[in-house]
């Protein structure tokens, strides 16, 4: 096993608020556990956070990151189930955004035994479209091009990507600073996540996940349409479903409001 400090240092972890609970946060593809800041004021005030970044995201260290490790989700899982391991906490909610929900899905069937549920902030366990039985919402061909485009002009790239995640409504500064993290990641790092991301298929796995699930949907996602959400839904064994009357795919920095409360009931199985 990793030393504590090794993977405090690695992951950028921190640890803040109090409570008999504890909760981690998943962060989603380009992003880092900033993102996560317009909930956990609130969540604090109740629970134990662990913050942490994927390594090669935000302020994790780079220099620890392993190509072939981290061409898969397996390999991210990883990281959740080290950082639990190195501060010793079980019976952990796990509340992941976007790709950072099917990571913590890995990590439940990985390790059950440190996880109580698992909240899933607009996620999606295949981006592709595989007719007839399934729409994911892009072809290969247009992901591909996507990919080809991070080689030609990342940040070309990263400013078409950013207003389709953050939804193109809301605030400018939101769909900046996504576009700000996107181009501070490395552009090897970034390319390898994205492949691992938007090419894999893990609907298999949605039926090994025993704990409760609770799923919040974007009305209006151009990743994720509420199809995947009803998918999910109807795939996982123990699961509920909200769907939010909202614009983009990261609900919990454009409408946090409107998944605070839930999620603090979902958590304390109220």
């Amino acid at each position: 096993m990793l030393l504590k400090s090794e993977v405090v240092k690695r992951n950028n972890v921190n640890v803040i608020g109090s409570g008999e609970k504890t909760v981690l946060l998943a962060h989603g593809f380009g992003c880092d556990q900033n993102m996560w800041r317009f909930i956990v004021p609130e969540l604090s005030k109740h629970y134990r956070i662990v913050l942490f970044d994927f390594v090669g995201s935000g302020q994790s260290d780079v220099s620890q990151y392993d190509i072939q490790k981290y061409s898969s989700l397996e390999g991210y899982a990883q990281d959740i189930v080290d950082v639990l391991d190195a501060l010793e906490f079980e019976d952990v909610t796990v509340v992941g955004h976007s790709v950072g929900s099917i990571i913590a899905l890995l990590a439940c069937i990985k390790r059950p035994e440190l996880f109580s549920n698992v909240a899933m902030v607009c996620p999606s366990p295949c981006f592709l479209n595989l007719p007839p039985d399934y729409f994911g919402g892009f072809a290969k061909e247009d992901l591909e091009e996507l990919l080809n485009l991070m080689d030609k002009n990342y940040i070309g790239w990263a400013e078409y990507l950013a207003p389709l995640v953050m939804g193109v409504n809301n605030q400018s500064a939101l769909i900046g600073e996504l576009s700000d993290s996107f181009c501070s990641t490395d552009p090897i790092v970034a390319k390898n996540f994205a492949k691992a991301t938007f090419f894999s298929d893990y609907r298999g796995s949605l039926k090994a996940l025993t704990h409760d699930t609770l799923i919040f949907q974007s009305k209006h996602d151009s990743l994720a349409a509420t199809t995947i959400g009803e998918f999910m839904d109807s795939e996982l064994p123990s699961s509920s479903l909200k769907v939010i009357d909202a614009e983009g795919h990261c609900l919990h920095m454009t409408h946090p409001n409107e998944i605070i409360n839930p999620l603090i009931k979902f958590i304390t199985n109220d």
